[in-house]
């Protein structure tokens, strides 16, 4: 009965965001545990304090990193059913960080930073604490971490698919990656 609960309301998700969600069904089938150690992951999911577009940009780089496919057109889905601007999630996909307000510029480079152990991180990091505080740095970190935790899964578990175009609000985008600078 649980299993069938769960596999309803996975479909449910498939259905809402467009997004195949087969590996998860593969983890239930195998052992309800594993399912269940991995759906305590949505525990990472805390946005506080930290504005909306900044929040999903930083989500955004982070899915990236690790996916170029569906996983971040997952987010892409998720940030758009959030209420996040359009305009600012492709510009972070077309790597345009000229059209992305300084917030979420500030959150972009942060992440970006963050991910690449670059040492430009202390200062980004040291701005979002002095404007938003310091849950909102946790409510990042935490994105950071959790949007890497999924790709990562998917491919190991042989369920990776390769680099596609990204839609935003029906705009097709070609997602480059950008790295912190040197």
């Amino acid at each position: 009965m649980l299993k069938w609960l769960i596999r309803n309301r996975l479909a449910a998700f498939e259905k809402k965001f467009g997004y195949d969600a087969s590996y998860v069904r593969d983890i239930l089938a195998a052992d309800s545990r594993a399912f269940f150690a991995f759906a305590s992951t949505q525990k990472l999911k805390y946005r506080r304090d930290v504005p909306r577009d900044a929040y999903w940009s930083a989500n955004l780089v982070g899915t990236v990193s690790e996916d170029c496919g569906p996983c971040t057109q997952l987010v892409v889905a998720m940030a758009l059913a959030d209420g996040a601007d359009p305009d600012v999630l492709a510009a972070v996909l077309d790597g345009n960080e000229a059209a992305l307000p300084e917030q979420v510029r500030l959150a972009v480079t942060f992440a970006r930073a963050a991910l690449a152990h670059a040492p430009e991180a202390g200062a980004a990091r040291d701005e979002i604490v002095r404007r938003w505080g310091p849950r909102a740095l946790i409510s990042i970190a935490f994105a950071l971490a959790a949007a890497r935790i999924y790709p990562t899964i998917k491919y190991a578990l042989g369920h990776g698919k390769a680099c596609q175009r990204v839609t935003v609000a029906g705009r097709p985008i070609a997602v480059r990656r950008v790295e912190a600078a040197a």
